[in-house]
């Protein structure tokens, strides 16, 4: 049989056409529709091939310069048509026979060349590497406006005192910076899992073939070299039957959206009527299709829910993987799917919450008319007991007596008590009446805001020091 424009050349071996012969099966292997956008690294990585094989005789300088400018070509061809470019062919299955389909057709017998000691696995698992070096770099950018909106923040309103709280109840007092900076730590810490995976595996898998290898006298230290992603891996075998990268970022993913989805529903409560300590920019909010006065966090609410997605993108990935064999296994096409979706939802989300940010403001008014609302100076005056001789455990049961006395009486705070009252306590529980009038400036979530001391607490000089640190690692970025 003559091979025609649509036959898979790596079929040959088969009469009729092999999986072309049926229209499903031809569309059931093909993965053009998701992997088309490796192009680029694709041709990466061809060029640097051709380079490798003109340097070790396996093709004439003169053919790589024709391969080299014909890929060059195709690559402005693609920037120019994008989906409609013409060579995409799902009948060749996936980019990487799309675009040496389009060489042979550009330059003639020196694209046939270009495949010489290499198979897609090995091609498939170098434009993974590529592709992810990349995606980390542009998320990283993102990760930075988000880390300079939350800073911004901060200077503007990070010394509002505001109520922390645990278990979703009132606690202790903080600034307002306090809680943006304990966002930015957590998402630093997101970041930086993204900076870990280039440490985890620096190899390169161009040149190890289908799976064993090649015995031509190729280079694999050539092409390591001109694409500097690490130097060549020690077994073929296993680096084109792996998808540890892809798994990595995915999870690097998975945990960034927790993140997110944990900041989100916090800023959603805070946007609440009962609540009423946010304010959203109108971009980042929507109306009612029934109700007028509705301003809903929709933006903020997508966040949380998208996290749900790169759960199931990173389950997806781990099961796929789980039960293949050494050596290439046709099912790790299916991984790029997992892994364009968890990063294209996760990335837009990173972005979109530094613009949420940009755009947000705390509001001190309504913050401050209900801030001595559940004596968050509790633990304050416990410590002042502890400074005037009263062992902790002794001091936390006093206040809590003086606690219920306060909702007995009415009292709204541990403020509205006099210091012979708060003697009184002390003395019912053997501790005499140790206390002076200094005992007032401990009470107050205002006062107490300025007494936090211990490194990495919630006051004001936990938060200066703090955003000062920040400050800094902003500008040495």
């Amino acid at each position: 049989m003559s091979a025609s424009k649509a036959d898979k050349p790596w079929e040959t071996s088969k009469s009729g056409g092999g999986s072309a012969g049926d229209p499903l099966a031809a569309r059931f292997v093909s993965s053009l529709d998701v992997d088309r956008r490796l192009y680029k690294h694709d041709i990466r990585g061809s060029i640097a091939h051709a380079r490798m094989l003109a340097a070790t005789g396996l093709i004439s300088p003169e053919e790589r310069e024709k391969i080299e400018g014909g890929l060059e070509a195709i690559a402005s061809e693609i920037e120019a048509a994008g989906d409609a470019w013409p060579g995409w062919r799902v009948e060749l299955e996936d980019v990487h026979m799309c675009l040496e389909a389009a060489l042979i057709e550009k330059i003639g017998e020196p694209g046939r060349k270009l495949h010489t000691g290499r198979s897609r696995n090995d091609q498939v698992a170098l434009d993974l590497r590529l592709w992810i070096e990349e995606a980390n770099g542009a998320l990283r950018d993102r990760f930075e406006a988000l880390f300079g909106a939350m800073v911004t923040l901060a200077q503007r309103d990070g010394r509002l005192v505001m109520p922390a709280y645990t278990h979703m109840q009132r606690a202790q007092p903080i600034v307002v910076g306090a809680e943006l900076l304990a966002w930015l730590e957590a998402l630093d810490r997101a970041a930086r899992r993204f900076d870990a995976l280039a440490q985890v595996d620096r190899s390169n898998p161009l040149g190890s073939g289908a799976v064993a290898g090649s015995c031509l006298p190729i280079d694999r230290e050539h092409t390591a070299e001109a694409l500097a992603i690490g130097p060549p891996s020690l077994s073929g075998l296993d680096a084109t039957s792996h998808r540890d990268a892809a798994i990595d970022i995915v999870y690097a993913l998975a945990m960034t959206a927790m993140t997110l989805s944990r900041w989100a529903e916090q800023w959603i409560l805070y946007m609440s009527g009962e609540f009423g300590f946010l304010t959203l920019d109108a971009r980042h909010t929507t109306g009612s299709s029934m109700m007028p006065q509705k301003r809903n966090p929709d933006m903020l609410e997508l966040i949380r829910g998208r996290c749900g997605a790169a759960y199931g993108n990173l389950v997806a990935l781990m099961t796929l993987c789980k039960g293949l064999p050494i050596g290439y296994c046709r099912d790790l096409q299916m991984d790029k799917q997992h892994l364009f979706a968890a990063y294209d939802s996760v990335s837009d989300c990173v972005e979109l919450a530094g613009r949420i940010v940009a755009g947000a403001s705390f509001r001190g008014d309504a913050i401050e008319s209900t801030l001595e609302r559940g004596f968050l100076d509790a633990t304050s005056l416990a410590e002042y007991l502890v400074t005037v001789g009263v062992p902790f455990r002794t001091a936390h049961q006093v206040v809590g007596r003086l606690v219920d006395r306060c909702e007995q009486a009415g009292l709204s705070g541990l403020p509205g008590l006099t210091v012979d009252q708060i003697n009184d306590a002390c003395e019912e529980a053997g501790a005499a009446r140790p206390c002076g009038d200094d005992v007032r400036k401990w009470l107050g979530a205002a006062g107490v805001v300025e007494r936090y001391r211990s490194s990495g607490s919630g006051g004001l000089v936990g938060f200066e020091r703090g955003l000062e640190a920040w400050c800094e690692r902003l500008k040495r970025r």
